[in-house]
């Protein structure tokens, strides 16, 4: 099992920045992937960002790239997710995401989610 908990949410106006965390704690090392995504009211839950914890490989959806930045730590076995110049259509629950290797090398890759935690951005 993974559990994941993130931080850092929060209400920021039009312009601003924020910073989110997730901390991974349980069966880490099964872990090859985290990642961020996020669902506004009414819409599918999208990818935000995503992050190899093996090479760092990244990649970011078309409408954060320049300003949402994905990074880790794997010695603490937390992801962060710096957001600047955030826009109100950022405004979305956010989550943590996790994809494991399973037994005979499967890729699990939807069974661990976080709470979610609530970005709202006022313009």
């Amino acid at each position: 099992q993974v559990h994941l908990v993130e931080s850092g949410g929060g209400l920021v106006q039009a312009g601003g920045s924020l910073r989110l965390s997730c901390a991974a704690s349980g069966s880490v090392f099964r872990i090859y992937s985290m990642g961020w995504y996020r669902q506004a009211p009414g819409k599918q839950r999208e990818l935000v960002a995503r992050m190899s914890t093996g090479d760092g490989n990244t990649n970011y959806a078309a409408s954060v790239k320049g300003r949402f930045t994905i990074s880790r730590d794997n010695v603490k076995n937390t992801m962060s997710l710096q957001m600047n110049s955030l826009k109100p259509e950022d405004a979305a629950v956010y989550y943590c995401n996790a994809a494991v290797w399973g037994i005979g090398g499967i890729r699990i890759t939807d069974d661990y989610w976080g709470q979610g935690t609530q970005v709202t951005v006022s313009s």
